[in-house]
């Protein structure tokens, strides 16, 4: 019976009870369950359950004779190639941690991550539109290329030829044996296999805790220098599988995305998830409507993952009726808010039935909230969902749910009444461990197994989080406290402004003072003295921005999943009212 209460009950009959596993464990599982059906698809390659259990095996082995142990970090530089799957399942199965790396770094921040992180081996694509990574490391640990750097921790470089790179001088497919741990010339990934060939059996019988740490995920930078949170392999899987169960996930379902899989997006929304009914994930490099559409189509997907200005682009996609979307039923469209207008056109253009948006953070395991696809648009634009069921993974005194929520006082830390808002604070068995060698920080946002979100918002009486903005947002201009959430509300209910993001930025006689940015919906007339006077008519004196800056879509500095930056957005109006 194909309806969402009854996968929902077919998942939970699949898992009785909950096991933590490292991940390669996991996948080990569903291969013995789906060995011949694919797991990943792309356009070049289709790879089955049992061949990503067999390459990564020998990946591992590969990692096992560079001199990688357990608790070595292996630091990861890869956009959505399908050896990224293998690769990450070889690193849990040598007993490493994974440092999958923003692939989009410039010079500076690759040197900063490959440092703090104190990574073991680097695993890393030659380049990646127009970014050669080969060249940055030439300039972040000279001598890599003949397994000589500056950087202590790093002993050995994996590179995986892309695009138009060619493999040569000291970075070979074919190496020559050496002895387990001894340092040598970088190799390419086919020559990890080899190595790994050589020293088959390595790693056949480490045994790994599935409640130890299994990754370190860099946060995105919307407010500054990159934190590395540490995640156990049992906390991602925990909120995978709430996910599949939240969404009522049909056997073998097929997830289309563009989003990274260094991200938790990617990795749990979309190849996490999809183990635990047999599915398979179509990962793209970089998003382009018309490639995904075409994507769906090829591939036959029924679910697709996307922020809102991807899903935006995908319904003005003016080839979209070229393509045969009639196995697609499902979105998951997170990562920033969105008004209902985008969903109604998901419903009637696109013909989804499946609609849901959620909510959730790398130190908090990922998403740890997420709307059903029984819920109303009005809830799916207005909130960011309930916390989602887990069943037997989720816990047990909260009826199975995947975590907790209360508010916090911003400026005391002080608990609130139910319902109040304030600061999100979340606790469960997702959570983070802390930021790796940041104690300072970790003790800052961990407290007694709850850990502080940054985010403002409440708790609805019917369960459904309302998210108000961030804390680290708030501003004082004047003596008095300002929300920018409620400025940006305000100004996107205004005929011709598509995206409004207001800030505060420093100011000799307010403290600070407020900025807004304006991106003006195509073809609309705007202008400072209307938006003022917008602000005016309907905000107290304290709140009205004192400054109007407009901008295109393209010039919002963002992450790669699609949040913009704000503290980008504060240094360019410094310097653009300087």
């Amino acid at each position: 019976m194909d309806s969402l209460a009854g996968r929902r009950d077919a998942l939970a009959r699949r898992y009785p009870r909950w096991v933590p596993m490292a991940l390669h464990e996991r996948v080990d599982a569903a291969a013995a369950a789906f060995a011949d059906r694919p797991f990943v698809l792309t356009d070049e390659l289709v790879l089955t359950y049992r061949e990503v259990v067999d390459w990564s095996r020998r990946l591992a082995d590969g990692l096992w004779a560079l001199g990688v142990r357990p608790g070595d970090r292996v630091a990861m530089i890869m956009a959505n190639h399908p050896e990224f799957i293998p690769l990450k399942v070889a690193v849990s199965r040598v007993g490493a941690v994974a440092v999958p790396l923003n692939f989009l770094y410039r010079t500076q921040e690759l040197s900063y991550v490959l440092r703090q992180s104190e990574c073991r081996v680097l695993i890393t694509m030659s380049g990646y539109r127009g970014l050669d990574h080969l060249a940055m490391l030439d300039e972040v640990v000279p001598g890599w290329r003949r397994g000589a750097g500056d950087l202590p921790s790093l002993r050995s470089v994996v590179v995986l030829p892309v695009d138009d790179w060619r493999e040569g001088g000291e970075i070979a497919s074919v190496v020559e044996p050496r002895a387990p741990g001894e340092a040598g010339p970088a190799i390419t990934v086919a020559g990890l296999a080899l190595m790994g060939d050589r020293h088959a059996g390595a790693t056949a019988d480490l045994r790994v805790d599935g409640t130890a740490l299994g990754d370190i995920l860099y946060t995105s930078g919307t407010g500054g220098t990159p934190k590395g949170v540490m995640i156990s392999h049992d906390a991602t899987q925990r909120d995978a599988y709430a996910s599949a169960l939240t969404r009522g996930f049909q056997d073998g379902r097929r997830i289309l995305f563009s989003l990274p899989c260094y991200h938790m997006f990617g990795l749990v929304e979309g190849v996490l998830a999809a183990l635990f009914v047999g599915g398979a994930v179509v990962p793209q490099l970089s998003f382009d409507p018309v490639t995904f559409l075409d994507g769906v189509a090829r591939h036959r997907a029924d679910d697709i993952l996307c922020v809102p200005t991807m899903t935006v682009s995908i319904l003005d996609c003016p080839a979209r009726d070229k393509y045969d979307l009639g196995s697609l039923r499902a979105i998951l469209s997170g990562a920033a808010p969105a008004p209902v207008w985008v969903w109604e056109r998901v419903r009637d253009e696109l013909g989804l039935s499946e609609i849901v948006t959620g909510y959730g953070m790398t130190e908090l395991g990922g998403a740890t909230t997420m709307t059903r696809p029984e819920d109303s648009l009005e809830i799916v634009s207005t909130t960011v969902g309930r916390v989602k069921d887990a069943g037997v993974a989720g816990l047990a005194h909260a009826g199975g749910a995947l975590a907790e929520y209360r508010t916090l006082d911003p400026r005391t830390g002080a608990v609130l009444p139910p319902g109040a808002e304030g600061e999100l604070d979340c606790r469960g068995s997702t959570v983070m461990f802390g930021y790796w060698g940041k104690p300072k920080e970790t003790e800052a946002a961990c407290r007694d197994g709850w850990v502080r979100s940054g985010d403002l918002g409440r708790v609805r009486p019917d369960g459904n989080l309302e998210l108000t903005g961030r804390s680290a947002d708030l501003y004082k201009s004047g003596g008095e406290l300002v929300m920018p959430k409620e400025i940006e509300e305000l100004l996107t209910r205004l005929p011709g402004i598509s995206q409004a993001f207001a800030l505060g930025i420093p100011d000799e006689y307010w403290g600070e003072a407020g900025v807004v940015w304006i991106v003006p919906e195509p073809g609309a007339e705007l202008t400072e003295q209307r938006i003022l006077r917008h602000c005016k008519d309907n905000l107290a004196r304290f709140k009205v921005p004192k400054h109007v800056l407009f901008c295109t879509t393209a010039e919002l500095p963002t992450t790669p999943t699609g949040k913009v930056q704000k503290f980008l957005l504060a240094e360019r109006a410094v310097a653009r009212l300087r």
